[in-house]
């Protein structure tokens, strides 16, 4: 398998090709949000980082879990709500804008592909800047629950040592005992951010979607995601059954790269903006350098492209 390095050449312009003939489904993960400040779970290797995620189990299963759960989150989400959409976000959003991508699927958290300005789009695993009670179903704004927690919590100043892919910061034991959580304002039940835990299932409705859009695809974009999980990686192995050509954009190696017909091993943003620039249609050059207004955020073989080595 040839390594060139950079994102010039033939092997951008096979991937140009592909989105080109359009119905593009893109399929994102956290690689896609890295440069906006968020870190992802395994990084360039594909090994797990040393953050141990929340499992459903452990949520539902245990209040004090819960309380660890929300103290970090409640100190964490003053990071999430902060960070801003990055170039690769807003290149994603201009291939929409161009009528060239069928559907946008992202496994991500984060509201960044929509505060991008992208629509339609399938949040796979769910979001953050919402909740769902465990016991009547009921959901509303994370934002409400936020100013909930700080009225319950006066004073709670425990310091984040690192903020997790989840939103999550790292605390002590004894700053967590101390924080109050507060249930459902409408049963009283408990809060969980409305998001597909580790060791939760996916909704059927939402994977019959995904399933669907791909059938009917142009070609399948990967941007920024390892394919480790099954969740997204079967929507690739979905696509070579169907025929639907893939291509993947990602630091480091994927599940799916047996699947590519084109693979690029580059930043994210750089890559797609590259990609816009080849397709040879930006109407306003520049303007996906140019960063969002503050508290926007939501929060044969295949072709490789990349670093020497890889």
């Amino acid at each position: 398998m040839e390594n060139t390095a950079g994102t010039a050449g033939g092997e951008l312009r096979l991937l140009a090709d592909l989105v080109a003939d359009g119905e593009v489904v893109v399929l994102s993960g956290a690689g896609l949000s890295t440069e906006s400040g968020i870190p992802d779970y395994r990084g360039e290797t594909g090994r797990r980082r040393p953050a141990h995620p929340m499992t459903y189990q452990e949520f539902t299963g245990s209040e004090a879990a819960r309380r660890r759960y929300w103290a970090r989150g409640h100190l964490g989400w003053r990071h999430m709500a902060a960070v801003r959409p990055n170039a690769g976000h807003r290149a994603v959003a201009e291939l929409q804008r161009r009528g060239l991508l069928a559907g946008i699927i992202t496994q991500n958290v984060d509201g960044l592909q929509q505060a991008a300005g992208a629509d339609g789009v399938i949040e796979l695993h769910g979001a953050l800047d919402r909740v769902v009670c465990l016991e009547c179903g009921a959901r509303s704004p994370r934002a409400a629950l936020e100013a909930r927690l700080r009225a319950a919590n006066p004073g709670f100043e425990a310091r984040a040592e690192a903020i997790n892919p989840d939103g999550d910061a790292v605390l002590q034991d004894a700053a967590v005992e101390e924080f109050r959580l507060v249930g459902c304002e409408r049963c009283g039940g408990p809060l969980k951010p409305d998001v597909v835990f580790f060791g939760e299932n996916v909704p059927p409705a939402r994977v019959r979607d995904c399933y669907a859009l791909t059938e009917g695809a142009g070609a399948m974009l990967v941007l920024g995601s390892s394919l480790t999980v099954l969740s997204g990686y079967r929507f690739v192995r979905h696509a070579a059954r169907h025929g639907v050509p893939v291509a993947i954009v990602n630091r480091g190696a994927t599940r799916g790269d047996a699947d590519a017909l084109v693979r690029v091993d580059a930043p994210l943003g750089a890559t797609l903006t590259a990609l816009l620039d080849e397709l040879g249609r930006l109407d306003e050059p520049g303007r996906l350098d140019e960063p969002g207004p503050p508290g926007t955020g939501r929060l044969g073989g295949p072709a490789r492209l990349g670093a020497p080595g890889r």
